[in-house]
């Protein structure tokens, strides 16, 4: 997550601690406009928006929370929670039935911790990445996808931080797998197409690149790419 998202989900657990569910609820959906794909916004929106007398918006954010991170403990209990008030008891019982079997496939951890112990490697991650350590912060950021492979939310981080490293390889590797488990990252398709420009492999990056202007015929960015990678020969 970018420092400026990072200070604006700290800001929002802040006003959620005091009890300003309005003032997170605002701050969440700034966050959302630049970092859609963060489980943990998600579901502290969620947790807002049914404090707020909003149960279905509630349970689409929860729902948003588990195409990201599908054992994420907390969005099944919450997301439980207003499925039993709104009285789909059967519903809410198999949330809390999968919130109990969750844990991390082949880990030592509970999901709920071993996603807390992602997340702290995250932030570790971009404390050395806004120091200039793109290394090391590659390095946290792969010890968190260890606690917890389908995290892609980091895994796209991470991509972004072998790019700037110059190891574009990796990059590309991580970014397939991103895009095959969330092919609707536009942003990732669109840095997957770099990672292959930058390796070297021009037709990937010109496939690619030409894929995104199916998707997003508007922006200006694969434009620009395009022009750039088509003036190299083949």
């Amino acid at each position: 997550m970018h420092g400026n998202a990072d200070h604006l989900l700290d800001r929002a657990r802040e006003r959620f601690a005091a009890g300003d569910s309005f003032g997170t609820l605002y701050l969440l959906d700034e966050l959302l406009e630049s970092e859609p794909g963060f489980a943990d916004v998600h579901q502290l929106r969620g947790v807002a928006l049914a404090l707020l007398g909003r149960p279905e918006d509630a349970l689409a954010a929860f729902d948003a929370a588990l195409e990201r991170n599908p054992g994420y403990v907390e969005a099944l209990i919450h997301r439980g929670l207003v499925l039993a008030d709104l009285g789909r008891n059967d519903e809410a019982e198999e949330s809390f039935r999968r919130a109990t079997e969750a844990h991390v496939d082949g880990g030592h951890f509970p999901r709920v911790v071993a996603g807390q112990l992602a997340n702290l490697h995250a932030r570790l991650g971009e404390a050395y990445a806004d120091a200039g350590a793109l290394h090391e912060a590659a390095a946290e950021y792969q010890r968190a996808l260890k606690l917890g492979p389908e995290f892609h939310d980091l895994r796209n981080r991470l991509s972004k931080h072998l790019l700037a490293a110059g190891r574009y390889l990796e990059a590309r590797e991580e970014l397939e797998q991103v895009l095959k488990a969330r092919p609707e990252l536009e942003d990732a398709r669109t840095s997957l197409g770099l990672a292959c420009y930058l390796s070297g492999d021009t037709d990937g990056a010109r496939e690619v690149w030409r894929e995104c202007r199916e998707r997003r015929p508007d922006d200006a960015r694969i434009e620009a790419y395009l022009a750039m990678v088509e003036r190299v020969p083949r």
